[in-house]
């Protein structure tokens, strides 16, 4: 199990090799490599060399499950049986009156058109194999380790694989897992409700995780597999009086608790019913009384609501005053503060003095904000938190900050993240690759689908060579938790746009080729009691030409069933040279794909900008609009909005945030062959590292 998460997350696999001289035949290994060439993936030497010293039935158990692994990565693990197995050329050659026959017989019957089979010429696309390195426990281990001790949010991908990996560890191993401290609230909950589940956890190992009356809150709705993030409210499960003890005696501990409690009154209120704290009012009197505060309404000043007062009143000083009590509040309010006065270099000598108490992830986002504040920008985007990966754009409506202020805070917050950084080891000399503008800082990914590769939303990623982008998505109905699914249509559209946002044509269900350059669907399935598949063929040249730029590809529900109520369904894309050979799904060729699992029903994976030749990573849940059919017709106005925000996003990138940490403790150098420490696309740290940026480069 340790490998299979092990490969997914860094492409190593983990050998325990054997004693002997005894190696294993060449023709073994040659077999078992020409099996998982077909995948796109090969062995590098060094786990060749380990693998040969296994014998017979280990080795054939490793290859076994490395197969089934990579199929499912790629998503080779199904069969795709499109409408139109000639596809691309026989949709693009086959009259419209027959398309259009062949359609209406299928909503009626369910039935594919009778086509006779296709000989297809092998594939003919020169591949470029991903190679698989050999890793090992150590390394393992450093790899979960740092996800537990992110700076930001994880995925529900993450946290599976962390709670797997809980499971089966050891003694000595979890101990090894476990960092000295979680930085990141929710990681706390989800970590210690599965060590708990597992019965792994005493109080020595988890009590110093828990400060606030926030953190207990989190492990009670983790404990309850509710919504850790706490953007929505989640049901309790009934607690047993020796958890409803450590619950309580969690609480106890932690500081300021009444007001930390009021934050989420109904929530507490709610868990007390089930914590029931007055039976243990002598043993844990400072919860007692907290909960007594917030079921009888007592008065009770709390931080928050001094601040918004603070500010009805314009009273700048009490709001340097009570903010400096909380740097990370002062740093999220420092543009109202500025805004709000004219003495403005008081509050710069006040965010100063806190600039040291500031978490790294906010000191980047600040200094992001104030050094592009005043560049002309229509959209501001935002992220809300939770579990669904939404995205809201509002119209950019700041006044402008004079130049003076916005450089004096860029300043003062690079100076501080640069002494910060200063204090972690030495790099040595050190290459940041260029490319790493592209790359975005990895602060949250809470929401961030399970996919082949996973990287920042708003990250451009460049294309593959080919000229040609395939689309595909599979979907399965069924059953799901005892409940039965029905007729399931999920259908595959590509919109089409030029490079001012305007509207220049759609490839779907409804227009299923192209008359104005090459591009082809490859028919619309409405039903998948086996599984179903659809694919979409884009020329890129052929578009650029016409007017082209961008490409919005998005997964439409058109029976409004949400993805998370599938058994199955994930979207993905091959870059393709020469479309018409091989198999229409070419596991080789699989550029990424992605699972798609939102309570939405609509998805938008990627934007790919065709003039640039990048893929732009949104990975978006969209909530259906009411009032049209879910079709890509009657979502247009949100996508080009999804679209603008996207491609304008301004965050923080890996460019700048290594850059930083090489002022701070290397010495830069100009190649890559002259460093010691290495920051690029393909090399050393990678965007792709997202577990060991959020824990050692947000530090």
């Amino acid at each position: 199990m340790n490998n299979t998460i092990y490969l997914r997350r860094a492409n190593k696999l983990m050998i325990e090799q054997e004693q002997g001289e005894k190696q294993l035949p060449k023709v073994y290994l040659a077999t078992a490599l020409k099996n998982i060439e077909t995948l796109g993936y090969t062995f590098s030497d060094e786990l060749m060399q380990a693998v040969r010293t296994l014998s017979k039935e280990p080795f054939e158990a490793l290859v076994a499950q490395v197969v089934a692994d990579l199929r499912i990565m790629v998503g080779a693990h199904v069969d795709y049986k499109p409408m139109y197995p000639g596809f691309p050329s026989q949709v693009m050659e086959e009259d419209e009156v027959e398309l259009y026959l062949n359609a209406i017989l299928h909503y009626l019957t369910g039935v594919y058109p009778n086509h006779e089979s296709v000989e297809r010429v092998p594939l003919l696309d020169k591949i470029n194999l991903k190679v698989i390195g050999r890793g090992n426990k150590a390394d393992f281990q450093t790899l979960m380790r740092q996800l537990i001790e992110a700076k930001g949010s994880i995925s529900e991908t993450d946290k599976a694989d962390i709670d797997t990996v809980l499971e089966h560890a050891e003694p000595d191993e979890v101990d090894a897992l476990l960092p000295a401290e979680i930085p990141f609230k929710e990681n706390v909950g989800f970590v210690v409700a599965s060590l708990l589940k597992y019965e792994k956890a005493n109080i020595d190992r988890i009590g110093p995780y828990f400060r606030t009356a926030t953190d207990v809150l989190r492990l009670a709705v983790a404990w309850s597999d509710g919504d850790i993030s706490l953007a929505v409210a989640s049901p309790f499960r009934k607690f047993k009086r020796r958890e409803r003890r450590l619950l309580l005696g969690l609480l106890e501990q932690c500081g300021s608790i009444t007001e930390d409690m009021l934050r989420y009154k109904d929530r507490w209120i709610r868990l007390g019913e089930i914590l029931h704290p007055s039976e243990y009012k002598l043993r844990y009197p400072r919860c007692e009384e907290a909960f007594d505060i917030l079921r009888n309404n007592k008065p009770f000043t709390t931080f928050n609501g001094s601040v918004e007062l603070a500010f009805q009143y314009q009273n700048v000083w009490s709001l340097i005053e009570l903010l400096k009590q909380r740097p990370g509040e002062f740093a999220r309010r420092l543009d109202h503060l500025l805004r709000s006065t004219t003495d403005k270099e008081y509050v710069l000598l006040a965010f100063g003095e806190i600039l040291e108490h500031i978490s790294t992830p906010v000191l980047l986002q600040v200094k992001q904000h104030f050094a592009q504040r005043n560049e002309p920008q229509d959209l501001r985007v935002f992220f809300p938190k939770g579990n669904v990966a939404k995205a809201f754009a509002i119209p950019n409506q700041l006044p402008e900050m004079d130049d003076d202020t916005c450089r004096a805070v860029v300043q003062m917050c690079e100076q501080a993240l640069v002494q910060r950084f200063a204090a972690l080891p030495s790099l040595g000399k050190t290459y940041v690759d260029p490319q790493l503008h592209d790359y975005l800082v990895p602060f949250s990914q809470r929401s961030a689908s399970k996919a082949l590769h996973t990287i920042v939303r708003g990250s451009r990623v460049p294309m593959a060579e080919g000229d040609t982008i395939r689309f595909f998505n599979w979907w399965k109905e069924g059953t799901v938790n005892g409940q039965a699914t029905g007729r399931v249509d999920i259908d595959l559209s590509a919109v089409m746009y030029d490079e001012n946002w305007n509207y220049v044509e759609h490839i779907s269900y409804t227009n299923l080729r192209s008359s104005k350059y090459r591009a082809a669907h490859s028919g619309d399935i409405v039903t998948a009691p086996h599984g179903a598949s659809e694919f979409i063929d884009l020329h890129i040249p052929s578009i650029v030409d016409y007017g082209g730029r961008y490409v919005v590809a998005s997964l439409l529900s058109f029976t409004s069933h949400p993805y998370c109520d599938l058994p199955e369904c994930f979207v993905g894309w091959m870059m393709r040279k020469k479309p018409g050979s091989g198999e229409i799904f070419e596991p080789s060729t699989v550029a990424n794909k992605i699972d798609i699992t939102a309570d939405t029903q609509i998805a938008i994976p990627v934007i790919m900008d065709l003039v640039d030749r990048t893929v732009i990573w949104t990975d978006l849940a969209v909530t259906r609009h009411p009032d049209y059919y879910n079709n890509v017709e009657g979502n247009q106005k949100g996508m080009v909005l999804m679209g603008k925000a996207l491609t304008t996003l301004r965050k923080p990138d890996l460019y700048d945030l290594f850059m930083l940490h090489a002022k701070a403790r290397g010495e830069l150098v100009d190649t890559k062959e002259q460093a010691d420490t290495i920051y690029a696309v393909d090399e050393g740290v990678t965007p792709y590292d997202i577990e060991q940026i959020m824990a050692e480069y947000l530090a």
